[in-house]
């Protein structure tokens, strides 16, 4: 792990200085970990559609609050006073926020959505204020325009019965999530980021640290079931089938997925744009892991079954999305490795057809197949072919 005593002082672009993530940042992602979490539990208690979409929803929420706050770090130097006290700020309403994620949808809204909205709000004011450059001073504030867009939604949510709250919700949702992937868009006013300094590969850091609390959050679950379990044959068996199937999803990205990240930031002219692509497709692999999670969680603990059920789905959709996301992120790129992924997406989406009636074995056994041959695959790939 990278510390702050260590920063690196070296140029990447005009005005840049490259450092590393610091120790006041990765106790920041803690955070976090506690809202991974309570998002798989929250859909292994709920596994029918409408849990999905309540996962969903909170999913944009949170990950929002993660993405804005990193960003907004990296862009306008972590080295700062005020800066780490924002971090703080977030850090403390962020685990209210996340805390409250198992009764959002029930008696507690105003636990998860008063420090969300806090969270984006106050630092989202204070960087339009004292951002150092009138280009990020207006960035900020047409990030605080599609707030303003959303947050009532949020709020008439939280007021109203839990049994239309999914439609305010997922409203809002919806337009944050728009304004992040179209980089919150004002008609005639669009900010010119080829000139701007940024430290890209800190960011990349902080996404890839990210990833790999995502990854332990699906180690967590399959820990959480065996331990209930530890001497049930089928139980240990598919077990160490998914710790396979963890395994390589973790080679699909770091075995050579990280080097094209890094090339591909290292070569391109506009690196927030890189990045902000990178943000993009995280909604993916996030959804696509905490799916993975769940789905485990539920294949496992109920592996006597006749079929795995909505388990054994979620198994097998989950890491396909997870490709999905790394797929479109690679065309959009370097323009390799991104085939053999789609491919991994197609077989798995296949073999989820039939896994809903299947017992907990097929699910854990055609997720293996598929991941370790795509995983072999990619790895025996030159450096100069990507991932």
């Amino acid at each position: 792990m990278s510390s702050e005593n260590r920063s690196r002082q070296e140029p990447l672009q005009s005005g840049v200085l490259e450092r590393e993530v610091t120790a006041l940042e990765l106790f920041f992602d803690l955070v976090f970990v506690l809202a991974v979490g309570q998002l798989t539990h929250h859909l292994v208690g709920h596994p029918g559609w409408r849990g999905g979409a309540e996962t969903l929803v909170l999913l944009v929420a949170v990950l929002g609050v993660w993405a804005f706050t990193s960003f907004e770090v990296t862009l306008l130097d972590v080295e700062r006073p005020a800066i780490r006290a924002l971090i703080v700020g977030v850090m403390g309403v962020g685990l209210f926020m996340n805390a409250g994620i198992s009764a959002a949808f029930g008696d507690g809204p105003w636990l998860f959505v008063g420090p969300m909205l806090a969270a984006l709000v106050v630092p989202g004011i204070w960087a339009a204020v004292a951002a150092p450059r009138p280009e990020l001073r207006g960035h900020f504030r047409r990030v605080l325009g599609w707030i303003a867009l959303s947050a009532p939604l949020w709020v008439v949510g939280a007021l109203a019965e839990p049994g239309i709250r999914l439609w305010w919700w997922a409203s809002a949702a919806l337009l944050d999530l728009l304004g992040t992937w179209l980089a919150h868009p004002v008609p005639r006013r669009k900010t010119r980021t080829e000139n701007l300094p940024f430290d890209a590969i800190h960011m990349i850091e902080r996404m890839r640290l990210f990833l790999i609390i995502l990854l332990g959050e699906s180690l967590l679950s399959i820990g959480r079931v065996l331990s209930e379990s530890p001497n049930h044959r089928l139980t240990q068996a598919l077990s160490l089938g998914a710790f396979l199937a963890v395994v390589a999803l973790w080679v699909l990205y770091f075995g050579r997925g990280e080097a094209a990240v890094l090339q591909n930031v290292s070569r391109t002219q506009d690196p927030i744009h890189a990045v902000h692509l990178g943000i993009n497709v995280l909604y993916g692999v996030m959804f696509g892991l905490i799916l993975f999670a769940a789905g485990a969680e539920l294949v496992i603990g109920h592996s006597a079954g006749k079929s795995a059920g909505v388990g054994g789905v979620l198994t097998l959709v989950g890491p396909a999305l997870y490709l999905l996301s790394q797929a479109v992120y690679f065309r959009a790129t370097s323009g390799v490795a991104w085939v053999p992924r789609v491919v991994g997406v197609g077989g798995l989406v296949g073999l989820a057809i039939p896994a809903y009636s299947q017992p907990a074995p097929f699910s854990v056994g055609a997720l293996v197949v598929v991941l370790v041959v795509l995983a072999a695959h990619q790895s025996r790939r030159g450096a100069h072919a990507g991932p």
